[in-house]
């Protein structure tokens, strides 16, 4: 994944999870939709975004990548 300088609003990161709700595993759509009821940090929001950006197209080996940070970033 590749840096960004932009900052992604919390309506970007919701419609990015719409997006790719369907190729995330369940219980870790769930998690991102609760996470993102409360309002979250700007940088929360943009590793967040980046984490979803382009999953649907992402290998099987990268999506395991992001799916292990998916679960350690709502474990911080």
């Amino acid at each position: 994944m590749s840096s960004c300088n932009l900052d992604h609003s919390l309506d970007d990161v919701k419609k990015k999870l719409a997006d790719q709700r369907p190729f995330l595993i369940p219980a870790l759509a769930e998690k991102c939709s609760q996470y993102l009821t409360a309002a979250q940090n700007q940088n929360d929001l943009n590793e967040l975004f980046h984490l979803l950006k382009k999953y649907d197209l992402a290998s099987d080996e990268e999506r395991e990548i992001r799916n292990q940070k998916l679960v350690s970033f709502f474990h911080k």
